[in-house]
């Protein structure tokens, strides 16, 4: 069974809150969104640990912590002057450009 690829507003290296799960309350930068499986991965956030075997870039091995992905339910965009987490809309400017913004203030993002 094939996952549906659902839009997100979200982008790489946008700023957001976790609303739900063991990490509720936390906040990070997002370093990748994996659509097919509907994941985001945000910097710092469910860290696990991996076991590398020695190779040769990493002769020594060892333990690795990265971090997991988080459904994109579960993530939502933090507005820094809000200081809080915010949808987010679009709203095309007078060039015909669209802008993201944030809902309901409308601030441009």
């Amino acid at each position: 069974m094939k996952a549906i690829n659902r839009k997100t507003k979200l982008k790489k290296d946008d700023e957001v809150i976790v609303i739900a799960g063991s990490e509720k309350g936390k906040r990070g930068k997002i370093l990748h969104i994996d659509h097919d499986k509907e994941n985001v991965f945000v910097q710092g956030i469910k860290k696990i640990k991996r076991f590398q075997r020695p190779s040769q870039e990493n002769p020594k091995g060892g333990i690795l912590e990265i971090e997991a992905g988080i459904n994109l339910s579960n993530v939502m965009f933090y507005d820094s002057k809000g200081k809080k987490g915010v949808r987010l809309g679009q709203k095309k400017q007078d060039g015909g450009k669209k802008v993201r913004i944030t809902r309901p203030e409308g601030r441009e993002v």
